[in-house]
């Protein structure tokens, strides 16, 4: 369907903040990355947002899937038709169950509705591949991480990390001549992100977000919560390895007697640690902490990552990247791969056995 040479691919990501649709333009080959195109948002309404809210933890065929999936095909479908250009689309989904080696995982969104929709060929159901070869799944932006750091001229072992609803660490050895080479990368999820800071906001402020970490930042860290995070048996087991977004449910119930700052503090400090605990694991330190996602905008949670891990917190606009479309693009790139045949997740990034190819294509 794609034969060589660059593609103008259309790539969107819908992450488990639930916050909307990213949709982003990119040019590539599905090993070199060319250029960037033009990026949109689409926001959830807060209707919205509530059904896919009720729909987590569902798997195909429970009440409220169908819902959700309908708001998340109508929130693509509109995003998605505002750039044009596109020879093919890599359409990521929402997350509504993730359980592997269990039930599997579950991405809410009918990638052959958009093919119809929009007239144009769609990748999607990029996760499951993974999982029935008994990989995790999750996190599959690292190969993109990969190519943007080889992109930037990267020569040193550097670390991207993603502060969506739930935080994942790449490290990448831009060294390697390809992603699914032995030693090129290592990924896994570190722990909970925005995602319980996000909950916590609406459910005492009615507030989407802790806007510049000002709540936080009136706060004090309880330790005691901190302490009993990281002894969680998810933070002992080695990497590759993922999460649910609701993995650590029991975490709103320790800082349900805290006050309002006091909580956010903490979920931040929570985080930070996280992500400390992940960098351990790096077969070597990186020489860069390379942050994408919403969590990047967050001062607060940026100065604690930075005095918890001993490493500078540097937004990938850094590098020239766009760290509100980073994801979007990299489903787009994984669209191309997998219309080529190329792999997509290796044992450095989800514990498969071997490079595996993950993906469906619909055509209109």
């Amino acid at each position: 369907m794609i034969d060589g040479g660059t593609v103008r691919v259309l790539g969107t990501m819908s992450g488990t903040s639930l916050d909307g649709v990213d949709a982003a333009l990119i040019e590539t080959d599905g090993e070199t990355l060319f250029g960037f195109g033009p990026s949109a948002y689409r926001a959830y309404a807060p209707e919205e947002r509530a059904v896919l809210a009720a729909a987590l933890g569902r798997w195909p065929g429970d009440p409220g899937v169908a819902e959700a999936a309908g708001v998340v095909e109508a929130a693509h479908a509109e995003v998605m038709a505002r750039i044009a250009g596109a020879d093919l689309a890599g359409v990521h989904g929402q997350t509504l169950a993730h359980d592997p080696g269990g039930r599997g995982t579950h991405q809410a969104g009918d990638g052959a509705v958009l093919a119809r929709a929009l007239g144009l060929p769609v990748v999607w159901d990029f996760r499951s591949a993974d999982v029935a070869a008994g990989g995790q799944g999750a996190p599959l932006a690292p190969f993109y991480h990969f190519a943007c750091a080889r992109r930037a001229g990267l020569t040193e072992p550097v670390a991207f990390l993603n502060l969506g609803g739930v935080g994942n660490l790449t490290w990448v050895d831009p060294g390697r001549a390809r992603p699914e080479d032995e030693g090129a990368l290592l990924a896994f999820d570190t722990g909970p992100a925005n995602a319980p800071i996000d909950d916590l906001m609406r459910a005492r402020l009615g507030q989407s977000c802790d806007r510049d970490g000002a709540l936080a930042a009136a706060g004090r860290v309880d330790e005691a919560v901190l302490a009993w995070l990281l002894e969680q048996p998810y933070f002992r087991a080695p990497p590759p390895k993922s999460l649910d977004r609701n993995a650590f449910a029991g975490l709103s119930d320790r800082v349900a007697g805290l006050n309002d700052a006091d909580a956010a503090a903490t979920l931040v400090a929570v985080v930070a640690a996280s992500v400390a605990v992940g960098l351990e694991a790096c077969p070597v330190r990186p020489t860069r902490l390379l942050v994408t996602g919403g969590g990047r905008r967050n001062p607060v949670l940026m100065r604690m990552i930075a005095e918890r891990t001993g490493l500078a917190a540097e937004p990938v606009e850094a590098l020239g990247l766009d760290g509100d479309m980073l994801e979007a693009q990299a489903f787009a790139y994984l669209a191309v791969r997998v219309a080529r045949g190329l792999p997509t997740s290796c044992p450095g990034t989800t514990g498969v056995d071997r490079p595996v190819s993950g993906g469906r294509i619909s055509t209109p």
